[in-house]
């Protein structure tokens, strides 16, 4: 029996819903990621013409794309078992975290969908990935 999984993303959280005939389960994830940097202070660092808030911006993003990765190797870890995978979700995590998905030499097929999709109810999910999958994609 094929254990089909839908996720969906964005950079604060996933939901994983993995359907393997009648059995559902469903895993929620958060990624602890900082939200994005909010400058505050001057403009200038000691007699430099470089802006305090681009070097201090540089780093904050840097650290956030390592959460994201940690993140996106989490939930991978949890897909050893899937033998399809769909995502959705509002933003890029989805796209950044089916890259990450097919540098995987043992997942790197099993991507059947990359849809674009609202955040939706728990059930709501639910009965989407299981619509999916029934319709044999």
């Amino acid at each position: 029996m094929k254990n089909n999984t839908g996720i969906w993303i964005d950079h604060r959280e996933a939901v994983l819903v993995s359907v393997e005939g009648e059995n559902v389960s469903v895993q929620y994830l958060e990624s602890g990621a900082e939200s994005h940097f909010k400058p505050s202070g001057g403009w200038k660092a000691g007699g430099t013409n470089v802006a305090q808030s681009v070097v201090k911006e540089k780093s904050a993003e840097e650290s956030r794309m390592h959460q994201y990765h940690a993140f996106f190797q989490q939930i991978i870890a949890l897909l050893a078992d899937s033998d399809s995978i769909a995502l959705f979700g509002p933003g890029e995590a989805k796209v950044e975290l089916a890259k990450e998905i097919r540098s995987n030499h043992d997942l790197q097929n099993r991507i059947t969908a990359v849809e674009t999709c609202e955040r939706m109810t728990e059930n709501q999910f639910t009965a989407k990935v299981k619509a999916y999958f029934a319709a044999g994609k």
